[in-house]
């Protein structure tokens, strides 16, 4: 199975480093000196890890054959894929692989469905759910603990408890100006007849 580890950057000096963006929890494992990577753009691919260190808070690493500025500049936006053995487990509990979870299905602490995951979306600040919705439509669950609040592989579901308006489009916004007018009802009915 292939897991996304990393994304390269911008390339760093003038003898082959280039900056990562880090897409796994466990660097050390997947992006160490000798690891042999699948890449996106399969035509760039693959690639051997033969150096790495950390830079001002930034991962550099330099890959065999590419030697100068230019050859790391043309790797710019490569995807690294590490081949991985599905039945591998993270060593924290709490930590999931994302083949792990995809096609779970998502429900509410009151056991309303939601829909079920069809793809993991690995932002700078945080993780997203993108479920899909029985009626066809999708929405976005962050992955924090104070929304997902169970994972349970062994039944094949994730137990989300969701803030208001994040599931539903019956959102409710109160303003000041709102409570000026006395009435919210109003400005929804003029807000309606907008759209």
């Amino acid at each position: 199975m292939q897991l996304v580890v990393a994304r390269v950057g911008r390339a760093h000096g003038i003898k082959g480093e280039v900056t990562v963006e880090v897409r796994t929890d466990e660097p050390e494992l997947r992006l160490g000196p000798g690891a042999v990577l699948l890449t996106d753009p399969a035509s760039t691919g693959p690639l051997t890890i033969e150096t790495g260190r950390v830079h001002s808070g930034r991962l550099l690493l330099r890959f065999a054959g590419v030697r100068d500025r230019n050859a790391a500049e043309a790797l710019r936006n490569t995807l690294l894929i590490a081949e991985v053995d599905p039945n591998e487990v993270p060593e924290d509990p709490d930590e999931y692989y994302d083949h792990q979870l995809m096609d779970l299905d998502v429900v509410t602490k009151d056991g309303e469905e939601v829909g079920r995951i069809t793809e993991i979306s690995h932002l700078p600040s945080q993780d997203l759910f993108v479920v899909e919705r029985p009626d066809g439509t999708e929405v976005l669950i962050p992955f924090v603990e104070e929304i997902v609040v169970e994972i349970d592989l062994e039944e094949q579901r994730a137990v989300i408890d969701p803030p208001p308006g994040l599931i539903d489009d019956q959102a409710e916004v109160a303003s000041a100006r709102d409570a000026e007018n006395g009435s919210a009802e109003g400005d929804e009915d003029a807000a309606g007849a907008d759209a």
